[in-house]
């Protein structure tokens, strides 16, 4: 998987650096580099198609719309992937507490049921497959 990417990031870099190249060419253009700049044109008309040809092998790749906001932010898209998993930790902690306050709850409810109803209480627990009551 990881090849598919540095394959686009070799094709990428190449990219960027003809359009620098090119854009050194045009802002200091003489008659003379008339042949220059159409060989950087057509190096960014190739670069383009390799791209594109990229395109195909990553086509199974979706990317969070709120990446593409970082992006335009100018904030480091990791930054989104480092904040997603805070969120998903902070929200796990919180779900994990939630399950621990409703075991602790079950195991007093079933305590204090066993003391008001002791009868009712031993069918439950055998109902469930519980051979004592909790402590």
């Amino acid at each position: 998987m990881a090849e598919k990417f540095d394959h686009l990031e070799e094709h990428l870099e190449k990219f960027v650096e003809n359009i620098r190249q090119l854009g050194i060419i045009v802002s200091d253009f003489q008659p003379s580099s008339q042949a220059g700049l159409n060989q950087k044109l057509n190096f960014i008309v190739t670069g383009l198609q390799d791209i594109d040809k990229c395109r195909q092998q990553l086509h199974d790749i979706t990317v969070p719309l709120e990446v593409f906001e970082y992006i335009d932010q100018g904030r480091n898209p990791q930054l989104y992937t480092k904040e997603c998993l805070e969120r998903a930790l902070a929200r796990n902690e919180q779900v994990k507490g939630k399950i621990d306050t409703m075991k602790k709850f079950k195991s007093l409810l079933i305590q204090e049921l066993s003391k008001v109803f002791p009868e009712d209480m031993a069918k439950y627990r055998s109902i469930r497959g519980e051979d004592h009551p909790p402590s």
